[in-house]
């Protein structure tokens, strides 16, 4: 793989992003970056405080913020109102399986296979706040249908 990036970098002159299998590059606590810039988003919410120790932060400092994307997969969560949940929520244009009119979306990892407690909106604001350079949403329960975005989600 390393070979056809190297080919692709050196013949065309676009901007080239490749993402996932970071495995050699883990922030002051040892982590690897797809669950630490989860945790560290998590912390910073939590606490307000930017510790330069996240590898998010160490990766932006180091090559700038415009090498730093962070891909969100969230998926919808229906609620019945914006006050069931601590994260942002929005009315939906069609309603959930038992006619909620709110959904949050909620984060996960491990190729969807994992939720974790935080919603894309928050999730998106922390990151950019920690230095992500650009955010790619990927709405997991819109992934594979052929119908276009989730538009209630980038909204």
């Amino acid at each position: 793989m390393l070979q056809v990036l190297r080919y692709t970098s050196e013949n065309f002159f676009v901007p080239l992003t490749v993402g996932g299998g970071i495995r050699d590059f883990t922030d002051a606590n040892g982590r690897y970056p797809l669950l630490a810039i989860v945790y560290a988003a998590e912390e910073y919410l939590k606490t307000g405080v930017k510790t330069g120790k996240s590898s998010l932060e160490q990766i932006s400092r180091v090559y700038g913020n415009q090498a730093v994307v962070v891909s969100i997969d969230p998926r919808r969560v229906y609620i019945n109102s914006p006050n069931d949940v601590e994260f942002k929520a929005i009315r939906v244009t069609n309603p959930g399986p038992n006619g909620e009119e709110y959904a949050w979306y909620q984060c996960m990892v491990n190729g969807g296979r994992e939720g974790r407690p935080i919603g894309a909106y928050e999730l998106a604001k922390a990151v950019g706040e920690l230095g992500a350079g650009e955010i790619l949403l990927n709405c997991i329960d819109c992934d594979g249908q052929g119908k276009g975005y989730d538009l209630d989600l980038i909204s």
